[in-house]
């Protein structure tokens, strides 16, 4: 995992590999600190390791939860926006390359925007599952894994709430990045030695 951390530093982005999820959630706490502003994208993983739990249970930052219960579709997309320039995003990635690269798929594209540019800081957490050879694996990854779980998923949950199925390949990923670097110090993965979302 040594030569794994130089080559995302080539990169400018910070990897921090641990062994288990409770360790991954220990220091993605770390970050959160207080009077922060906070964005999240759609991540199972962020909910998997309780960090999602943990950032809705603080009462000290600002969270732009697109997520809460009961808000309108017009809140809902509001929060996103004010996600995009805040000073922390925090959510998980399709796919991260050996070579020391992120590949994405999004619906509404506000993850892979503030993957890209916006927020002062972002924190991805990755299972290492994520981890592929390169860039057609991580397109290749989303294709035949990552997106046909997150349509299940989606779909089950629309169904639950007593409405119509309406995900499919063609609407669930219409917005792709491939993104090789970032501005030293601003985005950190958090890379956990466990299968972790989709």
């Amino acid at each position: 995992m040594e030569v794994l951390k130089k080559i995302y530093k080539k990169h400018g982005f910070e990897l921090i590999c641990v062994p288990t999820q409770e360790e991954a959630l220990s220091v993605a706490m770390s970050f959160i600190k207080p009077h922060m502003s906070i964005g999240m994208g759609g991540s199972t993983t962020v909910k998997q390791i309780g960090l999602y739990d943990y950032v809705t249970s603080r009462k000290d930052i600002t969270l732009y939860n697109q997520y809460e219960p009961g808000i309108s579709m017009e809140e809902n997309m509001q929060r996103r926006r004010q996600g995009l320039v805040s000073d922390l995003f925090i959510c998980g990635t399709n796919a991260l390359t050996k070579n020391g690269e992120l590949v994405n798929a999004d619906g509404s594209g506000n993850r892979v925007a503030a993957q890209i540019f916006g927020p002062k800081k972002v924190l991805i957490i990755a299972g290492i599952n994520k981890l592929v050879e390169n860039v057609e694996e991580g397109f290749k990854r989303i294709h035949d894994v990552a997106s046909p779980k997150n349509i299940e998923r989606m779909n089950n949950v629309a169904i639950s709430m007593g409405k119509e199925p309406r995900y499919t390949m063609s609407n669930i990923g219409k917005k792709f990045a491939y993104i090789n670097g970032d501005e030293e110090g601003r985005t950190t993965i958090i890379l956990v030695d466990e299968e972790l979302g989709y």
